[in-house]
């Protein structure tokens, strides 16, 4: 794996190392972690990389690294930088050949995600988008319940994620993360709803296998001097013809990363959230309700393909992260061995993803400066 970004003073780029290191599937051999060279050197000095694969810049160390010998070059790079730079590294990246890993969202404009997804398309290289919330075991379960015609007829999804952490004007203090993320330069058009909404946006899709064909959405800015929305809600309708209301605030004062989800159909429901991620509360229509935990009797083999310690070891958000990572890792394995990947590690948020998320951003921020209109994705 190759970097680009996570360097001295980073958040998610340490996060991402962490977790592609898991299970012991990728090594880190190169990176250019910051827009200064010289702090890009010294960030890969702190990982103990060699110093001519600590690059100075993204575009020549996708040149060099695509003139090593296969064995020896990266397979893929792993974007971890603001919004505003997904795309540029991106782009040449999958130019130069490489598979690509991206956190979310995926571009800063929907032009850019329309322009990976033809890229994507037309080498025919990987592209998975880091909506970590996917990996938990029990939001594997719960997908494969509904699949499977568990909880009969989908009519009801309700997914909300408070945070608390921009309460107040941090983005005027020295705070590196609420100085980008409020920067419409940076962040882009959306502030709450492009950082977390869209988590929540993917987790419903993904979750249930529906798509969102109809918002409606309220976006509100509570810290005076504020240029993005910090709060929101939205109502959903879903191609099936399911409603569902969607929340996300970052001025939820108290409140950590409390990320849930209930979704209810004609047979049973469940809820899941990820503070408490190996728990999932099935409610059913005609019988008491159950309680399900990771690891503990029949489960769908995508979930156990999740988890890696016996039930009541708790699993967390770096092991879901690193879900995302190992399926990604044994599908370049199986390219580089010209076998067919195994269906269950290709499960993985996609450029199509992205591109709905794209979507979902624009039509919410279309929809809040419309007045709460109903809009069409």
């Amino acid at each position: 794996m190759g970097m680009v970004g996570g360097g001295r003073g980073a958040f998610i780029g340490a996060v991402h190392r962490m977790a592609a290191a898991i299970d012991g599937q990728i090594e880190l051999v190169c990176g250019a972690f910051s827009s200064s060279p010289e702090k890009s050197k010294l960030s890969g000095a702190d990982l103990y990389l060699p110093p001519d694969r600590c690059y100075g810049t993204f575009s020549e160390m996708f040149e060099k690294e695509a003139a090593l010998p296969e064995g020896e070059r990266m397979d893929f790079v792993s974007i971890v930088t603001p919004n505003h730079m997904h795309y540029p590294p991106a782009k040449e990246a999958l130019e130069h050949g490489f598979h690509v890993v991206c956190d979310k969202p995926l571009s800063f404009s929907m032009e850019q995600a329309r322009d990976l997804v033809v890229q994507v398309d037309e080498s025919g290289l990987l592209f998975a988008l880091t909506h970590n919330y996917t990996g938990y075991p029990m939001v594997k379960q719960a997908k494969a319940m509904i699949r499977n015609g568990k909880l009969g007829e989908i009519r009801r999804v309700m997914v909300e994620y408070p945070q608390g952490w921009l309460s107040t004007n941090l983005e005027e203090s020295d705070n590196q993360q609420a100085s980008w993320r409020t920067d419409p330069s940076k962040s882009g058009v959306a502030g709450a709803m492009g950082d977390i909404g869209t988590h929540a946006e993917n987790l419903a899709e993904y979750i249930t296998g529906l798509q969102i064909k109809e918002l409606c959405a309220d976006l509100n800015t509570f810290v005076p001097g504020r240029r993005l929305d910090d709060d929101g809600s939205i109502l959903l309708r879903f191609d099936n013809g399911a409603r569902g209301v969607l929340t996300a605030s970052q001025v939820a004062a108290g409140e950590e990363n409390n990320l849930r989800i209930r979704v209810y159909g004609t047979l049973g429901g469940f809820d899941w959230s990820q503070q408490e991620p190996n728990t999932l509360l099935v409610r059913w229509l005609d019988r008491p309700a159950e309680l399900m935990r990771a690891g503990v009797g029949s489960m769908d083999p995508a979930a156990e393909a999740a988890m890696r310690i016996p039930a009541g070891h708790p699993e967390g958000y770096l092991e879901a992260f690193a879900n995302i990572y190992k399926n990604v890792a044994y599908c370049i394995q199986a390219r580089l061995a010209g076998e067919k990947p195994d269906p269950i590690y290709e499960d993985f948020p996609s450029v199509r993803d992205g591109l709905r998320g794209m979507q979902f951003i624009e039509k919410v921020v279309q929809s809040g400066k419309q007045g709460a209109a109903w809009v069409k994705l």
